[in-house]
C-alpha cells in the first residue's frame, strides 16, 4: 500500500491495488492509520482500488481454469488511470481452490509475464511456505525481486525484519534489516555499518563546563564525534549530559534527547537543582525528548525509532542516557552491533553524539559492559573516591582522539550554580578530596600564613637594620660635614694669613726701597753743598 501511495503522491505514477481479502472500504480505513489518504487519490483518478472476492467453495476445477477474467479486469483498471504501479494482495487467494500443480504453475507464470508485458511495476504479496520462501515454491523464481518479511519474537519482544533475497540486475544488501510500521508508514534502517567514509570537522563545540573544555585542549569536543561518559550510579553522568544539551541549545542548535530511565519532566526538574533549566529549550523546540523503557521494543526497533526521529527532527546533537540499559533487551554483541550502526549513522550526518553508560563498581572501571569504548572518539570516566568517611566525585579523560587533552584527575562538584571541576589535592598520604582536602588545604593555608608572618618579621627586621644603618650613615655624614666645614674654615683662614703676610712683606719691601732712595738723595745733596 505504501508503494502505491508514494508512487502517486511523490512520483506522479498512478496505481492499481487489487485485493482479494479486504474490501475497498476496509483497505481505505486501514491505511488511513498510516497517514495514507486513498479517498483523495481515488477522486483525483490516481488510484483504483478493486476488491476481487474469491470463494474457494465456488471454484470448480475443470482443467481449463485460467486467469483471463482477472487479466481483463486488471487491464481495464490500469488503462483507466494509466497506472504505472500495481499491487496484488495476496496471491495465494487466487489459487486457493486449485490442487493441480501444473495448472497453478502455468497460470502463475502467465500472470507474471502478463504484468511485465503490460509495462507496470508490480508488487505481489504472498505467504511463506513450509519448506520454501513462498507457498507454491515458484513465485521467487519467476520474480525479479524477492523481499522476505519476518516478525520475530525473542524474550517477549517482537521485531519486524526485512531481507532482500534476490534482485536481478542490481547490487543489494543481503542482510536482515529492521523496519517499523507507524503513523508515517514504513521506516527501514540497514543493519550493516554505513562505512568509514563519513566527513569530519575541525569545529569544536563546548561541553557546557568551562573547566572540562580546558581539559579538552581548551575548546571542547569536535563536532560530529561520539562522546562516552561512563561511571557508577550517582557520579553525575546525566548532569554532564544536561550541561552539554544546554550549551548546544544556547548556540541555537537542535538537540534530541533519548532517555531510558527518567521521564522528560523528571529530567527537567532534577537538572534545575544544579542550575540547568532545560524547560525553555523544550518549549522552543530546540530540545526534544523521547523517553521509553528499553524493554518496550527490541534493539532493532530502538535503532529504527532513533533513526526515524533523527530523520524527522534533523538535530545537531543527540544524547542517549543511558545507553547501557539496552543490554536488558539484547546480548552484549547485539547491543554493540546496534551501537556501531547508530554511531556510524550519526557521524555520517555530522551529529555530535553524547552517550552515558552505567558501569558496575569494582576495580575494572576503565571498561564498559557493552565493549563500546573503541567506537568512541572521546571517553570521560567518572568515579567515586572514598576517603575519611566521604564519597567524592572525580573525572578524568581516558582518551580524546585528535586533540591534546589533560591527564589530570579533577574533583567533580555538583553545585546549585552548575558543575565545577577543582584540582584534586595531593597530600602527604596521597590523593585528598572533599573535607579531607579542605582540612589539608586549611593546614597548608595556616602554614603559608605562618611563613608569611615569618617573612614579614624578617622583612621588618631588615627594615630596622636598614634604617639604623641609614641613621648611622647620616650621623657619620653630618660629623664629616661638620669637620669638613671646620677644616675648610681653617684652610680659608690660613690662606688669608698667608695672603696678609705676603702683602706685609710686599709692603715692607717697598718701604725699604723707598728709604734707600731717600738716603741716597740726601747724601748727594750734602756733598755738592760742601
Amino acid at each position: 500500500m505504501e508503494f502505491i501511495y508514494r508512487g502517486a503522491t511523490e512520483f506522479g505514477e498512478p496505481g492499481v491495488a487489487m485485493a482479494f481479502e479486504e474490501s475497498e472500504t476496509e483497505l481505505t480505513e486501514n491505511v488511513a492509520s498510516l497517514g495514507f489518504d486513498f479517498h483523495g487519490l481515488i477522486k483525483r483518478k490516481q488510484l483504483v482500488l478493486d476488491f476481487v472476492r474469491v470463494e474457494r467453495s465456488e471454484i470448480e476445477e475443470t482443467g481449463e481454469y485460467d486467469l483471463e477474467a482477472l487479466f481483463i479486469r486488471l487491464n481495464h483498471a490500469i488503462d483507466s488511470v494509466k497506472a504505472k504501479r500495481v499491487v496484488l494482495d495476496t496471491i495465494e487467494t487466487l489459487f486457493s481452490g486449485l490442487s493441480n500443480d501444473a495448472i497453478l504453475r502455468s497460470e502463475l507464470r502467465r500472470l507474471f509475464h502478463w504484468l511485465k508485458d503490460k509495462g507496470v511495476t508490480a508488487v505481489i504479496t504472498g505467504e511463506q511456505g513450509q519448506a520454501a520462501l513462498t507457498r507454491q515454491g515458484l513465485e521467487e523464481y519467476v520474480s525479479d525481486c524477492v523481499i522476505f518479511l519476518d516478525h520475530r519474537i525473542i524474550d517477549q519482544i517482537s521485531t519486524r525484519r526485512l531481507r532482500v533475497v534476490k534482485y536481478r540486475g542490481s547490487t543489494h544488501g543481503t542482510n536482515e534489516y529492521p523496519f517499523l510500521i507507524n503513523e508515517d508508514g514504513i521506516t527501514v534502517l540497514p543493519v550493516t555499518s554505513l562505512g568509514l567514509s563519513h566527513p569530519v570537522s575541525d569545529e569544536r563545540v563546548s561541553s557546557g563546563v568551562q573547566e572540562l573544555d580546558q581539559m579538552l585542549g581548551g575548546k571542547g569536543y569536535f563536532r560530529g564525534t561520539s562522546v562516552l561518559v561512563s561511571g557508577t550510579a550517582g557520579t553525575g553522568k546525566s548532569s554532564l549530559a544536561s550541561h552539554f544539551v544546554d550549551a548546544a541549545c544556547r548556540r541555537g542548535e537542535r538537540c534530541l534527547y533519548f532517555a531510558f530511565e527518567e521521564s522528560p519532566s523528571q529530567i527537567i526538574r532534577n537538572m534545575r537543582s544544579i542550575g540547568v533549566d532545560l524547560e525553555p529549550w523544550a518549549r522552543k523546540q530546540r530540545l526534544v525528548f523521547h523517553a521509553a523503557r528499553p524493554t518496550f521494543v527490541g534493539l532493532e526497533t530502538h535503532l529504527a525509532t532513533i533513526y526515524k526521529h533523527i530523520r524527522d527532527f534533523q538535530p545537531d546533537a543527540v544524547v542517549i542516557d543511558p545507553v547501557s540499559n539496552l543490554i536488558t533487551v539484547g546480548k552484549s554483541n547485539e547491543v554493540n552491533s546496534m551501537l556501531l550502526r547508530l554511531v556510524d549513522l550519526l557521524k555520517s550526518k555530522q551529529i555530535t553524539a553524547f552517550l552515558t553508560s552505567l558501569t558496575s563498581g569494582g576495580a575494572n572501571l576503565e571498561g564498559t559492559d557493552l565493549g563500546m569504548s573503541s567506537l568512541m572518539d572521546t571517553w570521560l570516566l567518572l568515579r567515586d573516591i572514598e576517603l575519611s568517611g566521604e564519597r567524592n566525585r572525580a573525572i578524568y579523560v581516558l582518551k580524546s582522539r585528535g586533540m591534546a587533552h589533560s591527564n589530570q584527575v579533577r574533583e567533580f562538584l555538583l553545585t546549585p550554580n552548575g558543575i565545577r571541576l577543582v584540582d584534586v589535592y595531593l597530600g602527604p598520604g596521597g590523593v585528598l578530596t572533599g573535607s579531607s582536602r579542605l582540612a589539608q588545604e586549611a593546614k597548608e593555608q595556616e602554614k603559608a600564613a605562618s611563613r608569611r608572618e615569618d617573612v614579614e618579621r624578617k622583612r621588618l627586621e631588615l627594615e630596622h637594620k636598614r634604617q639604623a644603618m641609614e641613621a648611622q650613615i647620616a650621623a657619620t655624614r653630618a660629623s664629616f660635614l661638620a669637620a669638613e666645614s671646620e677644616l675648610l674654615k681653617a684652610i680659608e683662614q690660613e690662606s688669608k694669613r698667608e695672603q696678609t703676610l705676603q702683602r706685609d712683606r710686599s709692603e715692607m719691601a717697598q718701604s725699604r726701597r723707598a728709604s734707600k732712595i731717600r738716603d741716597a738723595g740726601n747724601g748727594t745733596a750734602r756733598k755738592g753743598k760742601g
